[in-house]
């Protein structure tokens, strides 16, 4: 997340005094048919066509990078970091052909998920299947250039800083605990979160326990009222960039052949149970033979252009806020979340960015990106001065707004075919989490598209099926 493009006048204030309030951050940011064509590849994944549910159109032009298509194997509904991750990941299979297109409404990313989110990404989960996501999520972003540099093109910045999540769990019986946002409760007792780190580290990641003395001694700024341990990510837990990561994927993409359309989905094709084109307002209808929803909070309404009403994710705001503090001694803090759900991390030149999920959490149509400053100064502020008394003084710098696609049902991501429409494919729902999961996430659509099943990791606990 970059602020140097606001420069903005800093003016103490304290939590009991009006706060400067800032503008708004503006970022710089299928199973029926079939072809007998054998299919050339570099990868060790074995793919045939007769496992694979995509039509192959013998003169789709596979290298076209252009703002039109006529047709294509694949085509993305859906151009942030989770769609052009799919993108990435059929195309480097490099299979002689495959063409994929991405339809994306929003080239400059402007009002995206991805770039107005905290970027942030963790192991600490309760799931196997999420942990395992993240852990490949961390690799990834350790070796990205092996996977996302161009050739001859320079290193790609993601700036992944493996800072750490501290999960703060509270006392029985103290208020702070009482009225949280669920998915933070959910973690939030002693017991819960011993258990939670028991399977992370039996899934390899690298996360300890700690107790009073442990929290006090690492972070002594911390007050540790009310908590009654912690656990701490050392190492792969973090955050970075999520601009880069977006444009790595989509920069490499293309260079594999994918096309990006500028244009708005407005209607999907349905012939016998399987999507035959996507329609766009400006660009026609591109036949196709695999149709990905990768849409973000708007895929509910991409799923009802075939028909499915029930896919339960909607868009819910969440705002985040800027701020500087006096004390500068707080050098160390990993990203934070207390047990009233308030977070905290780290940001450049020595300023953290702070947020909550809300109690009153309704789903919103349209985009409005107005903040919401009364959750800063009614909720936030005083979250964070009790639990660290140096936040007590502190400027407010800057803030933004932006969506969630969050799954009503569960909070985890949807992903896989529709029973009925097989050659349609979720990639939705992921409550905060699609940046730090589009890597797994992409690798493992892109094999139920290519080869009919998961051959990495196994992701089917996140069926469209476990809705109905």
């Amino acid at each position: 997340v970059r602020f140097s493009a606001v420069a903005m006048a800093l003016q103490t204030s304290s939590r009991r005094t009006r706060l400067l309030r800032c503008c708004p951050y503006a970022s710089t940011y299928a199973a029926s048919m079939f072809s007998t064509r054998s299919y050339a590849h570099t990868s060790n994944a074995s793919f045939s066509p007769l496992q694979s549910p995509l039509r192959h159109y013998s003169d789709a032009t596979a290298t076209t990078t252009t703002q039109t298509a006529k047709q294509a194997d694949v085509v993305v509904c859906g151009g942030g970091v989770i769609g052009s991750s799919i993108a990435y990941w059929l195309a480097a299979r490099q299979i002689a052909g495959l063409s994929v297109t991405v339809v994306e409404k929003d080239p400059a990313y402007g009002e995206g998920a991805t770039c107005r989110s905290a970027a942030s990404i963790r192991h600490q989960f309760s799931t196997e299947e999420n942990i395992a996501m993240s852990l490949f999520g961390t690799h990834f972003l350790r070796n990205i250039d092996q996977y996302l540099a161009l050739p001859d093109g320079d290193p790609i910045a993601v700036s992944f800083k493996e800072g750490g999540y501290l999960f703060l769990a509270s006392a029985p019986g103290a208020a702070d605990g009482s009225d949280v946002n669920a998915d933070v409760r959910a973690m939030g007792g002693e017991a819960v979160i011993a258990a939670n780190v028991a399977i992370q580290q039996k899934l390899g990641a690298d996360v300890s326990l700690l107790d009073i003395a442990g929290i006090n001694r690492k972070f002594p700024w911390i007050s540790t009222s009310g908590i009654a341990a912690g656990a701490l990510g050392n190492t792969g837990e973090g955050w970075f960039d999520p601009a880069t990561l977006l444009q790595g994927f989509k920069r490499k993409a293309q260079s594999l052949g994918v096309t990006y359309v500028t244009d708005r989905v407005v209607g999907i094709d349905v012939e016998s149970n399987r999507v035959t084109g996507v329609q766009t307002a400006s660009n026609g209808t591109i036949p196709c033979g695999a149709c990905v929803n990768a849409a973000g909070a708007q895929g509910w309404c991409v799923s009802k252009m075939i028909g499915e009403d029930n896919l339960p994710v909607r868009n819910r705001k969440r705002c985040i806020f800027v701020f500087d503090c006096k004390d500068k001694s707080i050098n160390n803090s990993p990203l934070v979340i207390d047990p009233s759900s308030v977070y905290w991390r780290p940001e450049s030149s020595g300023l953290f960015i702070t947020g909550i999920s809300p109690l009153v959490d309704p789903d919103l149509e349209g985009d409005n990106y107005d903040v919401q400053h009364e959750l800063f100064e009614d909720v936030i502020w005083p979250a964070l001065a009790n639990r660290v008394p140096s936040f007590e003084e502190l400027r407010l710098v800057n803030s933004w707004a932006g969506y969630y696609d969050y799954n009503t049902f569960d909070q985890n991501a949807i992903l896989g075919a529709h029973p009925t429409v097989k050659n349609f494919y979720y990639a939705n729902g992921f409550s905060g989490h699609g940046l730090q999961q589009s890597p797994a996430v992409g690798r493992a659509v892109s094999e139920l598209i290519l080869d009919g099943r998961y051959s990495t990791l196994d992701l089917r606990r996140f069926d469209f099926d476990r809705i109905q």
